[in-house]
């Protein structure tokens, strides 16, 4: 059975940064894994009405693909599906994607130094082996008592069916995170009455942006060099973004009051302004972006339940306020199962799964690589999301990462990369001591960045992007065991 050089699991934005980096470095020996029917990760995976990205479209693509056609300032979700699509095409991925072939198991074999991956279908040996899975792609579905007692179609926002006719109908949404905000007011057109139950607000400031014109979309795309300018402002605005998110006392101060003077010109009722209003830091949880949120729950075609749905008997959803409601759809808006991810079960190392490294929260070294699992890299894993900026560039920049890796593992008698368990506890320790202090850890909030088996902050990157790249690239391979040179006879 033929070894091969590098298997890529998921086909999202970090899958395909992935296989672009490999293949311009010259590592053709490639293949990507996409256990679904087609590539675009959770751009494929959620198609709710009015799903789009929160982060500019120019900034929001790779750096090798740039794209001057995208219509809107914030691109809807089926366009970047298409995107990735077309960047896939252009990557010539061919038949080193596959399509339809999960990864069931990944195990390490220490003998032949290859990784053992099972598909079901085949098993395949690889010398690397990176994940790029994804940290939104299991929905959460929340333990609610009578929940499966419900009389009429029941779907989480990432698994929408749109085969369920809203008209007329009473619809009940569970959340009120980034999805919630964008799929209310869309359901408030379609549907009867929109009952939203809220466990806890969100600090929600002015989306802009809109339609990209024709004439602008060709001067972008006749100009390369405008282009790269675009997205280098959008890159520096992103930065700037940090100091609010991450708990700068007047970046902070500024970006709440913005905050509510964005809630209080859009919603009149003092009593529906304060149950929409946060009572924790901002940038605690995940800042979202929107002009028709506001508008759409203070109209008669939505009432805020600002407590959780507690119960569910047929039809009937009692709220923990002790408030029921009658509802003929049930739609659950409720993220993820980000700190935890999914793929680890399935991933044994030298000793032990990644769930069982992981067991008090994900750790690594440079976001990237994990002891006691030589020659893995995980792309879109611990501390590399973004609370400020666009997390695609996290992805590349572990891309780069990773091909310098393979290098240094080229350069070695054994190929194996062994990371030093101390390079790895000092990283960690780094991240916890710049979190210590942000909003995340201490503004009085419960968020998906903090994984609560240990308190720690698992999922954001407590810095710039410039501060990662610079961390990275800054990796000179001492993280690794030394080499060990082969015994002569």
């Amino acid at each position: 059975m033929r070894t091969i050089d590098t298997v890529v699991v998921g086909a999202g934005f970090a899958g395909l940064a992935m296989a672009g980096a490999l293949r311009r470095a010259g590592r053709d020996d490639v293949i990507v894994l996409e256990r679904a029917t087609d590539v675009g990760g959770t751009w494929r995976d959620n198609t709710y009405p009015g799903v789009a990205c929160d982060v500019p479209a120019h900034l929001y693509s790779l750096a090798a693909h740039p794209n001057a056609g995208w219509s809107r300032t914030f691109a809807p979700g089926g366009e970047i599906q298409a995107y990735l699509r077309d960047v896939a095409a252009r990557e010539g991925l061919g038949a080193k994607l596959r399509l339809r072939t999960p990864m069931l198991g990944a195990a390490w074999d220490a003998e032949t130094s290859v990784w053992r991956i099972d598909t079901g279908s085949e098993e395949l040996l690889a010398r690397s082996l990176v994940l790029a899975c994804g940290r939104l792609t299991e929905p959460f579905v929340p333990t609610i008592p009578g929940l499966e007692s419900f009389a009429g179609p029941l779907f989480h926002s990432a698994r929408y069916d749109h085969d369920v006719d809203l008209t007329g109908k009473r619809i009940a949404v569970v959340g009120t995170g980034a999805s919630a905000v964008q799929l209310v007011p869309e359901l408030a057109r379609r549907a009867a009455h929109v009952t939203l139950f809220q466990r806890t607000p969100a600090w929600i400031v002015p989306r802009g942006g809109g339609d990209i014109p024709l004439a602008e979309r060709e001067r972008l795309a006749d100009n390369p060099g405008a282009l790269a300018r675009l997205r280098a402002e959008l890159y520096a605005e992103g930065e700037q973004r940090f100091a609010s998110r991450s708990g700068d006392p007047a970046a902070s101060a500024a970006a709440r009051d913005a905050a509510l003077a964005h809630l209080h010109a859009q919603v009149a009722d003092p009593a529906l302004r304060a149950a929409l209003t946060p009572d924790y830091a901002f940038g605690c949880k995940r800042v979202l972006l929107s002009d028709a949120f506001y508008p759409a729950v203070a109209s008669e075609a939505v009432a805020l339940e600002p407590t959780a749905l507690a119960s569910v008997d047929g039809s009937t959803l009692t709220a923990a306020s002790g408030e029921r409601y009658e509802a003929d759809v049930l739609v659950l808006a409720t993220g993820f199962a980000s700190a935890e991810q999914p793929y680890a079960d399935l991933v044994r190392g030298d000793d032990e799964t990644l769930a069982e490294h992981w067991s008090a929260g994900m750790t690594s070294f440079g976001s990237t690589v994990v002891s006691g699992f030589p020659n893995l890299f995980v792309l879109n894993g611990p501390n590399a999301s973004l609370g400020h900026n666009s997390a695609v560039l996290m992805a590349e920049e572990q891309a780069a990462y990773v091909v310098r890796a393979l290098a240094e593992r080229d350069r070695r008698p054994e190929r194996v990369l062994r990371v030093r368990p101390e390079a790895e506890a000092a990283y960690t320790a780094e991240i916890d001591a710049a979190a210590a202090s942000t909003p995340w850890m201490t503004g009085g909030c419960r968020n998906w960045y903090v994984d609560a088996r240990s308190g720690r902050l698992t999922l954001l990157w407590p810095g710039t992007v410039q501060s990662f790249r610079e961390r990275l690239t800054g990796a000179d391979g001492s993280e690794f065991e030394p080499a060990h040179t082969p015994v002569r006879s």
